[in-house]
């Protein structure tokens, strides 16, 4: 089906087109109508075309090392697939599936060649729109790289809080058990060999003073501590939560995925003894 320019001009994709540029790409490319769960195309088919969704829904998965299906994109209107593959001439890499009814634009490199032969200023339009959806990846991929909740806190630490982390690990360790009993035992010593000339005798009043004032700071400093750390675990929490969350999606479809199968194996299966009476 010939495509209508105005169809091209909602794309981003081909946005930047004038006129004349959209109507030579309107002549070569072709609106293509898919069923619902119809394939559009799958992993290792040849990556001849390409794909921009005008209406409907497609989903866009591939498959991981542990054989799961993993949903890659879930491409929206004006929003092309496929064209990594289109433009390297690859097999594709990710299967394209129709989830309902939908139309959309197919795009091969001979109709880029086209339009790039007869308007060689399209060219650096639509690679200025492929060059902002490729840094949107790369930001997406950034973000979904620094979700680790350690790194993200100690990025926004302040000074004050950095500082009662160290404070707080190095108070609840044994160099500092051992080394404060060091110094106590030493301090108790002195005054005590001294005897009348000591500036701190027994009962030791200004050592009080001192353990006092410590306790005092350190409480505090160990509490702001742990509340960073509550953060921290709360942070793990709501991740952990997105993790299972999105198993629980997979998990769900892949029971939709087989009760399908069961229905559509039932249908054979009357098939088969319609055929057999």
């Amino acid at each position: 089906m010939a495509c209508d320019p105005e169809v091209l001009k909602q794309v981003p994709l081909f946005s930047l087109l004038d006129e004349d540029e959209t109507a030579v790409l309107a002549g070569q490319v072709e609106l293509k109508k898919f069923a619902p769960r119809q394939r559009i195309y799958k992993i290792g088919d040849p990556g001849g075309q390409a794909y921009v969704m005008v209406s409907g829904a497609v989903q866009v998965t591939t498959v991981d090392e542990d054989h799961q299906e993993v949903l890659v994109d879930e491409p929206a209107h004006g929003e092309f697939f496929g064209f990594a593959s289109m433009l390297e001439q690859t097999p594709h890499q990710t299967s394209a599936v129709a989830r309902e009814e939908t139309v959309c634009i197919e795009v091969d490199r001979h109709d880029i060649s086209v339009l790039l032969e007869r308007k060689p200023h399209a060219g650096m339009d639509m690679l200025a729109i492929l060059g902002r959806q490729f840094h949107a990846s790369q930001q997406l991929v950034r973000v979904r790289a620094n979700r680790n909740p350690n790194e993200m806190i100690e990025e926004e630490a302040t000074l004050g809080e950095t500082i009662a982390d160290h404070v707080a690990r190095f108070g609840g360790s044994w160099a500092f058990i051992l080394t404060f009993l060091f110094v106590l035992v030493i301090y108790a010593g002195i005054n005590i060999f001294l005897r009348g000339m000591a500036w701190d005798p027994y009962p030791f009043i200004l050592l009080n003073l001192f353990l006092s004032m410590l306790a005092a700071i350190q409480a505090p400093v160990i509490m702001m501590s742990q509340n960073r750390q509550d953060t921290k675990d709360r942070l793990r929490g709501e991740l952990d939560y997105d993790v299972n969350r999105r198993a629980e999606s997979e998990i769900q479809g892949l029971a939709r995925k087989l009760n399908l199968l069961g229905d559509k194996m039932g249908d054979v299966e009357d098939l088969l003894r319609e055929k057999l009476r």
